[in-house]
């Protein structure tokens, strides 16, 4: 999967889960949901993102997790939402939002069965399990 160019400047993730997927967009266009975990390991998840084979979509996109990940400590942005990223696993599309996701990324269809999205997944699930 394709990340916006800031994504190196990542320092932490938040993981989101989605609790009412037909509204997992704000009026402000964030993601809308409750944090259930903070990953320091950002550069690691970033890169199961990245790993992301594309792959055949369907059509449903009913986001139940997201990602929202924060500039690193001591730089320009510390802090600052960087993007965010909803993930439906059933219909494999990631819809990325924030100012520095082009149009050409934004919308990308991905491998549900790949390792990197089992992986993902499976974060998600313990984080949310854990967060109640």
């Amino acid at each position: 999967m394709l990340l916006p160019t800031t994504s190196a400047m990542a320092g932490l993730v938040e993981a989101v889960r989605i609790t009412a997927p037909s509204a997992w967009r704000t009026e402000a266009g964030t993601l809308a949901g409750e944090t259930v975990d903070r990953w320091e390991d950002a550069q690691e998840v970033l890169g199961l993102v990245a790993a992301l084979p594309v792959g055949p979509a369907m059509r449903c996109f009913v986001p139940g997790f997201g990602i929202r990940v924060h500039a690193a400590p001591g730089g320009l942005f510390e802090g600052q939402v960087l993007f965010e990223i909803a993930f439906c696993f059933s219909c494999r599309w990631a819809f990325l939002l924030g100012a520095a996701v082009t149009q050409d990324i934004a919308t990308q269809a991905f491998d549900t069965t790949s390792a990197p999205a089992r992986e993902l997944l499976r974060r998600f699930r313990e984080s949310a399990a854990a967060a109640g």
